[in-house]
């Protein structure tokens, strides 16, 4: 099982300077993954928790591409109706031609109703749009991506069960958000999606957590670790590490992020 990283590439303590870091960070702990997240209008409803400079993904990526060797780069996710869905191919398919191979597409139908206004996409649509556009971007992106090797992966993104059965109609991996371990054992016994590759909580606790609605990876590096092996053994090809916890203020403070990002680089290394 793979780990990934989702970096902020938002918030008034994130620069160029702090996304260089952020990349040294997750490549030199050895960590397989770097995504991040999308937003296109910093409407008042995005800027409430994901507030300015918001670094867009593509072109952050591309540059994080030129900065790195190893690692993998990905969104987690594209909000998918807000760009032509043959712009979105022509974009992901260079950028991963570019990388070598590095990227992986994880694509959402987004919630922000103000964002939706002022691109002037209708809101209630975003769910036939989703489905429009990811079957147009399916059919765009070629099965060999040249000197690349394979095509680029696309993760279905969201928690409902509407999401679910897009990732198995699809055939693509499915890509849930910030959920407890009884939430994703329960969903994965209803449902049979290709493959799983979640992204989770990373909230490192001195005393354990022993909250019954405790989200998977918050807690103890004992209790995280047990998460991730519990993830492992229901069949996650990739975990993704998400250390944002909600207030925007935690952007100018990223070195506790890579002291938990360290913590469980070191003891998962151990026995993975």
């Amino acid at each position: 099982m793979q780990l990934g990283v989702n970096v902020p590439n938002f918030g008034p303590g994130t620069d160029p300077g702090v996304l260089r870091e952020w990349a040294g960070v997750v490549e030199g702990l050895g960590f397989d993954l770097l995504m991040m997240s999308d937003h296109v209008a910093i409407t008042p409803d995005v800027a409430e928790q994901y507030p300015e400079p918001f670094y867009e993904p593509f072109t952050t990526l591309s540059w994080m591409a030129g900065i790195t060797t190893r690692v993998r780069l990905g969104t987690t996710v594209l909000i998918l109706p807000y760009r032509h869905p043959l712009l979105v191919a022509r974009m992901a398919g260079n950028l991963h031609e570019l990388s070598g191979g590095r990227l992986v597409l994880g694509v959402g139908v987004g919630w922000a109703r103000q964002e939706f206004e002022a691109l002037d996409v209708p809101f209630a649509e975003r769910g036939r749009l989703m489905d429009e556009y990811l079957t147009v971007l399916s059919d765009a992106l070629p099965a060999d991506g040249g000197d690349a090797g394979p095509s680029v992966p696309i993760w279905v993104g969201g928690n409902s069960n509407v999401a679910i059965r897009r990732a198995i109609r699809f055939g693509h991996p499915w890509h849930p958000l910030r959920r407890t371990l009884p939430w994703l054992r329960s969903a994965l016994a209803e449902h049979s999606p290709p493959a799983f590759v979640p992204r989770i909580v990373l909230q490192l606790t001195a005393k354990p957590v022993e909250d019954g609605e405790r989200l998977a990876g918050v807690g103890t590096i004992d209790q995280i670790l047990d998460d991730l092996d519990q993830l492992r053994s229901l069949g996650a090809e990739t975990v993704v590490l998400d250390p944002f916890g909600g207030d925007p203020e935690e952007t100018r403070r990223p070195e506790e992020a890579w002291k938990a990002l360290t913590a469980v680089a070191t003891h998962w290394s151990t026995r993975s």
